[in-house]
């Protein structure tokens, strides 16, 4: 209505193109930030979340064309470094990345999802410490960043943390009680514990939040099946199956519970459809026992 009221109204296409982005209509948001754009030529914003919105649809050098005209008309706007930063990272500009995610730092020291950007690009560069230093200083502008206490679980178990690790995951938890990455991942420590119990119990809860959360059901399966219970074992994988009939990892130690349970024939065709998945392991079961 604004528009049609007045159709040189920029701040109007600015918000319809922010409405179409939340629905997911990225292409739609585009053409109404252009729009914006076009009536003012300096709307850093709209710059800026047409660089989100073509990122999404794929469009990586509109993006970066994008953010680096907000930061030509405004060098201090800490967002478009960040998002440029997360589009160079995606695209394997590791360096860039983090000179992109120090300025926006530098600008905004208080800027919580820099510090989470650069923690992530540190914790996939090895450098867990310095991930654990960046997460930190992200939770520490915002306790309630699930996402950056379950990373920094990930970086504290990389580093054999065990304690540290699980004390996040249940932070995450704590904060977002369907967080069904947390339980998975508080799940998978759990396991590398012995506490297989307690690692199904955290696998279930992912599952009933997400129930097709295929890892979620693969990781049950492999605690099931530490226990002796290759019958859940052998359900678990059935359903990672259903969820991802390419998934040779599953039809592998579906296989080896099938075997377990005495029926060779189905281990044997499960191996044969692991191994013509890619499973190079799987040749070493077929050459032993399905001859």
């Amino acid at each position: 209505k604004a528009i049609e009221i007045n159709p040189k109204y920029s701040i109007a296409y600015y918000n319809r193109g922010t409405l179409k982005d939340n629905l997911g209509d990225f292409k739609g948001a585009v053409i109404d930030y252009s729009k914006a754009i076009e009536i003012n030529p300096k709307y850093e914003d709209a710059y800026n979340n047409r660089g989100i919105a073509k990122d999404k649809l794929g469009e990586t050098q509109g993006a970066m064309s994008d953010f680096d005209k907000v930061i030509e008309i405004n060098p201090n706007f800490e967002k478009a470094y960040y998002n440029r930063g997360n589009t160079k990272i995606r695209h394997g500009d590791f360096q860039g990345a983090m000179a992109d995610y120090n300025k926006a730092i530098s600008i905004n020291p208080s800027y919580a999802v820099a510090y989470y950007g650069r923690g992530n690009e540190k914790y996939d560069l090895g450098e867990f410490n310095g991930a654990i230093a960046d997460y930190t200083m992200a939770i520490q502008i915002n306790p309630k960043d699930a996402q950056a206490l379950n990373n920094r679980g990930n970086a504290k178990d990389k580093l054999d943390d065990v304690q540290g690790a699980n004390v996040d995951y249940s932070k995450a938890i704590e904060v977002n009680p369907n967080f069904v990455l947390a339980y998975n991942n508080r799940g998978i420590l759990k396991k590398k514990t012995g506490n297989m119990q307690g690692a199904i119990s955290d696998y279930s809860k992912a599952i009933t939040i997400n129930p097709k959360y295929a890892e979620a059901h693969f990781n049950r399966g492999s605690a099931k099946g530490a226990l002796g219970d290759f019958k859940g074992a052998l359900v678990d994988y059935n359903k990672v199956i259903e969820i991802n009939p390419n998934d040779a990892d599953a039809f592998y130690y579906r296989g080896y519970s099938k075997y377990l349970l005495e029926d060779k024939k189905g281990a044997c065709l499960d191996w044969n459809k692991a191994s013509g998945l890619g499973l190079a392991k799987a040749n070493e079961k077929i050459k032993e026992y399905c001859k």
